[in-house]
């Protein structure tokens, strides 16, 4: 079952691009955060959303939001992906979907691919928007307009 708005944020836990091991209770319900799952490093969508979520981390920051991205990828492939692209913040590797399974992250294009979906969190773990696209930067943009207005 898929969390939705007012669910609020189990515990999980994975690794991170450099191989650090990473508790989400050291972020969530602590502040607040934008968790996204998309489907594999290096894509054009991925790379944008990516890249997108960069050009605005200082801003999100800013308003207390800090990001996470997830996807199925290994920490080799999440590192490698980080360092191309100066991502500064954190990548998780689900390589067991472990956690899009907890989140209830659909598949999409017809279950081929692993679905892209961006959870915006408050500082208590509670989610406030579910946004679900294939088109990455729709995803960026939907969290500046959601937690600028």
């Amino acid at each position: 079952m898929a969390l939705k708005v007012g669910d609020v944020v189990s515990k999980f836990t994975a690794k991170d691009a450099v191989g650090n091991f990473f508790d989400s209770e050291s972020i969530i319900g602590k502040k607040a955060a934008i968790i996204y799952f998309y489907p594999k490093d290096n894509t054009p969508q991925c790379t944008a959303q990516a890249c997108g979520f960069r050009d605005n981390y200082d801003d999100f920051l800013k308003l207390g939001v800090e990001v996470i991205g997830i996807s199925s990828d290994d920490v080799v492939s999440h590192q490698a992906f980080a360092e191309k692209h100066n991502l500064p913040f954190v990548l998780l590797s689900d390589s067991d979907k472990a956690i899009r399974k907890l989140f209830g992250v659909p598949s999409s294009f017809l279950g081929l691919l692993p679905g892209r979906v961006t959870y915006l969190i408050d500082e208590h773990g509670v989610i406030q928007m579910v946004f679900d696209s294939m088109i990455g930067m729709k995803h960026v943009s939907k969290m500046i307009q959601k937690l600028t207005k």
